[in-house]
């Protein structure tokens, strides 16, 4: 039974990998190359790299070492689900904001750094020790900046963003 039970965590493991996002290590140099969307927040433009894949997704911002104030990345999903974000392999903060298909922020959060997979720790072991963002409610869209920046422009919980969603949704694969 123990072993079912060891084969089933691994398994649920897993698969929570391949649903979370936010960061992951980086794995080539396709995010310099990423597409850049300009969207308004909070009155002030940010140049946002668009992650419109699940490549993309998973990958994140994993490997950027920094985040001036006016850049960050949209992830944009091809529809709207309950999502949930962590942050493996991630080596700065970042604030989050899920958003709804309607352009309504769902939930915020900063979200801080956490101590990198150490060298005698597994994947499962590292995986399990990260704490996960929700959404709470459906998104479609999460946006992540420098940590203090929601707070700074007073965008929280129930906050409209001006997003051009007809566009963004062409971005989504």
């Amino acid at each position: 039974m123990s072993q079912v039970l060891r084969v089933l965590g691994v398994l649920f493991l897993m698969l929570s990998a391949s649903l979370l996002s936010a960061c992951s290590p980086p794995s080539s140099d396709a995010a310099s190359s990423m597409a850049i969307e300009d969207v308004v927040l909070g009155g002030e433009t940010f140049h946002l790299k668009v992650a419109g894949t699940d490549a993309l997704r998973q990958k994140g911002l994993g490997g950027v070492a920094a985040l001036a104030a006016d850049e960050g990345m949209i992830f944009i999903f091809p529809d709207a689900a309950p999502r949930s974000f962590w942050m493996l392999g991630c080596v700065i903060d970042l604030d989050i904001a899920y958003v709804s298909p309607l352009g309504r922020v769902v939930s915020v959060y900063t979200m801080p750094k956490e101590p990198l997979q150490a060298a005698d720790e597994s994947a499962d072991a590292y995986a399990a020790r990260l704490t996960r963002y929700p959404s709470l409610s459906p998104a479609r869209y999460v946006i992540e900046v420098a940590p203090g920046t929601f707070a700074r422009l007073g965008i929280k919980t129930g906050s409209m963003l001006e997003l051009d969603r007809e566009h963004l949704k062409t971005l989504a694969h």
